[in-house]
This record gives C-alpha cells, structure tokens and sequence, in this order.
C-alpha cells in the first residue's frame, strides 16, 4: 500500500506508487531557491526547501534502548504571503521514503503548492533517518519460499532484539507530530497513500487536534481481514472489469476467473521454478499457489491504468492464465520473470517490523508458537468454502509477504503493545480514494475505512489499481489537491471516465 515510492518494491498491503507515474515527469529536482539545512536537504525547482532532524526514543519510556534519529524536508509555497497550510504526506510502505522524493512530490502536487507547504518525514528506520539494519534484504524476502520468508521475520527479531519495539505506527505518528511542533506548524493535512492509510488515522486519533483533514489514498482498515480475503475476492473481480472494458473485447472476464482457479489449482499441487534476475543475481523462484497470488494481487495491481493503452501486467495476465491452462506456461513465466527483476539489497527491518508489531493477525500475540499455528489454522478453516476467490485459503495466504504466517514466529516479548486497531478519530473532513482495479486495498477495504470516520466522501476510481494517483491524467491528483485545500472534493466527474486499460487478445 504505497504511493510515491523509494526504488525497492516492497509486497502485501503496501505496494505501488506515485512515485511511478512521477518518475516519468520532467525532473523537478534541479536547483531551486536555496533552503536550509543540512547537505542532503534536497533541491526543487522554484521552492525554498528546509531541512533538519531531530532525535527520538527508540522506544518511549525505555531510555536504555536509545535513540534514532528522524529527518524531514519541507518544501515551501511559492506563491505570496504565508502559507494557507501545510500536507504530510507518506507514501506507505511500510518503510518508504519521502525526503529524497521531494522534486517528485512537488511535481504531483504542483497546483497545491502555490499556496501550501509540503512536509515530508522519512520514517525512523528508512532514507535519512538512520536506518538500523536486521539482516534481510529486499531481493531475499521476496523471492524465498514461504518458510525462507517466516525464518527470514525470525531472525530479523533476533537481529533487533528489543529494538524491534520501536518500529511502530504509533512511534512514526508521534515522530511527525514532534516534526510538527519543531516547525510551530499548528495543524497539518494528512495525505496517507497505501500504508500511509494506515499510518495517519493513527496519527488522527493520537493528535487529533492537529489534523486539519485527511486524504486516505489506496485505503484499508486498521481492523482490516487478517486472512486477506476481500483482496482475494478482488482479484477475479478485476480480471472481470478489463475483460468486459476492454475495446475491442479482448476476453472473457467469467472465462478468465476460471483459468485463473484451473491455474491456483495446478501450481497447488506442481509449482513452478522460474529463473528471475534481479540485482545482478539469478534467484531460482519457487512459482506456487501464494506466488501467483501475489503476482495478481499486488503486482497486477500495481500500476494498472498508469499508461492505459500500453502493455502491463494486468492487462497481459487473462491471456497468460489461458495460455497456462491450454498446456504453454511460458506467457505466464515471462510475466514472473519481467515482475521479479527489481529486487533490491535494502533491509527490509522497517518493513518487516511495522507489519509485525501492528497488523492484525489471525493468532494472539501473547500465544505461545504451537497455539499460534493452531489458531492460524482453525481460522483457515473456517473460512469457508469460495471466501478466497478462485484460489485455496491456504495458498492464498502464502502471498501475502504482510499477511497470512509470515510473522508467526515473531516473538512476543519484542511485539509491541497495544496494536492500533480501535482509534478515536477526530471529526475533520476526509476522502477516500480506491482503484476500482486495485487487489491490494479494493473498494471494500476503502470503503471500510471511510466508514470508520463520521463524515467520509469516499470515490472508486474507475479504471486504476493501487494507488489512483498513477493515472495520467492529471485527474486524482486534482480531486485530491482541491480536497486538501477546501475540505470539499469539488468536481469528480473525472473520476468515473478514465480509459480502461489495455488488454492482450486471449486468442489471435
């Protein structure tokens, strides 16, 4: 669940990003008005860009454990007079960077700066503000199988030791809220995209009287399914939507939800092995089950409707799923090869130890390891058949690299209390954003966690995956910007017209 995001692709609930629709705008990070701060303090065209960093306990109340450092980057409005107000924004993750995507975010949100500053805070842990390394890569995490992936989260808890308490939502929130007070900024407007959904409203209840309104973008809930199934649901339902878009009719959407549960079925009992190169190293790949349900539930998803008439993976994804079912896996190997070659050598510890500590899990976390497995499994099983789509409960849960056991063997002393599920959030203006193609965080998630504020406008983008703001057009981020300077979502017409993507012929 990301949006404007660092170079590492990061799976489960937090993936995808502005940053990819970003990235291919003219570069905004030439030399600018000169700031303050130190020499990392990143540059923008025609902004004055402060910076600094201030020092935070690693875990409150625990002076012994130290502390870290956080940075921030604000980039200021160029237009006269003081600013009308400033947006925080994160870009989700967990563990993605903002301070070094400055040029990028100024970029996208170009019109709002004519009259506000943008706050950008690096999440303890990632970019600049001081990483403490456990030991598991990017390129590692992902492309082991799933019981490398639950050893690789136990020896990162070993590695953190007590440490792993201070990576948390609520320690993030409080950090930006100390950012805030540093910059005698009385109230900000929380822009949260994937993760970043989940982080603000954390920092909405912890402060609320700091929050002006919220834009939640790729949203879920805080007491969101620990068995992912609304995600699996979403998956057969967007093979139908670019089925039945597509112009001119590329496939059958009921015909493609069937290949794809041939296919679950089939690499359930044979997986593949799949060479993929990524960092200038071949990994061997087991393609199983909950492989495939992570290429079509967070990789498809990303992305999707950023370049709609050009190839991508969703669009490529019923014909690949035909193909397979008709005997020929290569369209589908070619589609695990092209999605596995960005690996990266960053640690994953702000990643792992957020999930970790926070999400919602389908165990207590003050079970033993035998209990944990037990419960885990009882909740499998009485999930009930068709509650996962076209695919196992079991398989699918072994996609998830957020969900599912990953994090089973986290340990419990080093789990910290209490995890962010019952907010208290304050009455302030909000928007949710949800891709109407997005697997990842789909509209029943999004519209789950607009339910839990008061009064909450939420829009299912039509035509986009995870996050909306990839999409071209300029459309989003529009609604968005005129939502974060009124409180009122204006004109959102765009927003149910954007093109369907394009979709490969299943034959011919």
């Amino acid at each position: 669940m990301t949006t404007f995001t660092s170079g590492a692709r990061r799976t489960g609930l937090v993936v995808g990003t502005m940053a990819l629709l970003l990235s291919a705008l003219p570069s905004a990070s030439a030399a600018g008005p000169a700031g303050g701060g130190p020499r990392w303090c990143p540059s923008v065209t025609g902004h004055r860009v402060d910076c600094g960093a201030l020092r935070r306990p690693l875990v409150a109340g625990e002076p012994a454990l130290g502390t870290v450092g956080v940075s921030y980057a604000v980039v200021r409005h160029r237009g006269p007079g003081a600013a009308r107000g400033t947006v925080a924004v994160n870009p989700g993750g967990p563990g993605e960077v903002a301070v070094d995507k400055a040029g990028e975010f100024a970029a996208g949100l170009e019109g709002l700066l004519e009259d506000h500053d943008l706050l950008l805070v690096d999440p303890r842990g990632t970019g600049r503000s001081e990483r403490i390394p456990c030991g598991v890569t990017d390129a590692e995490y992902r492309f082991g199988t799933r019981r490398e992936q639950r050893d690789a989260v136990a020896r990162c808890a070993r590695t953190l030791g007590p440490r792993a308490r201070g990576y948390t939502t609520a320690a993030t929130a409080d950090d930006i809220d100390a950012v805030r007070a540093r910059l005698g900024v009385p109230q900000l407007s929380l822009y949260g995209l994937s993760y970043g959904t989940y982080l603000m409203p954390v920092y909405a209840s912890r402060h609320p009287e700091r929050v002006r309104n919220i834009v939640l973008s790729g949203a879920y809930p805080h007491d969101f399914d620990p068995l992912a199934r609304p995600a699996a649901q979403a998956v057969s339902l967007a093979l139908r939507r670019v089925c039945e878009r597509s112009v001119p009719k590329a496939c059958d959407g009921d015909e493609a939800v069937r290949d794809l549960a041939t296919t679950a079925g089939r690499l359930r009992e044979r997986p593949l092995t799949v060479p993929v190169s990524a960092g200038g190293t071949t990994y061997r790949e087991l393609f199983t089950e909950g492989k495939l349900a992570n290429l079509l539930y967070e990789a498809a998803s990303r992305g999707a409707g950023m370049a709609p008439a050009e190839p991508s993976l969703l669009g490529n994804v019923p014909r690949a799923l035909d193909r397979f079912v008709k005997g020929d896996t290569g369209p589908l190997r070619e589609l695990v090869r092209e999605e596995g070659s960005s690996g990266s050598a960053e640690d994953q510890a702000p990643y792992i130890a957020v999930v970790c500590n926070d999400y919602r899990k389908a165990w207590a976390a003050d079970a033993p390891l035998p209990v944990r497995w037990q419960q885990y499994r009882n909740a499998l099983a009485g999930a009930g058949q068709g509650g996962f789509g076209a695919f196992g409960g079991r398989g699918f849960n072994e996609g998830p690299t957020d969900g599912g056991d990953v994090c089973i063997s986290w340990p419990r002393e080093n789990t910290a209390r209490p995890q962010p599920t019952d907010l208290r959030l304050p009455d302030v203006p909000v928007l949710v954003l949800s891709g109407d193609l997005d697997a990842n965080t789909p509209d029943a998630n999004g519209r789950q966690a607009a339910a839990r504020f008061r009064t909450a406008a939420f829009f299912s983008v039509r035509n986009v995956g995870h996050v909306p703001e990839l999409e071209p057009s300029g459309c989003v981020t529009g609604v968005t910007s005129h939502f974060l300077r009124t409180g009122t979502p204006g004109d959102t017409a765009c927003l149910t017209g954007l093109a369907p993507i394009s979709v490969a012929p299943v034959r011919g």
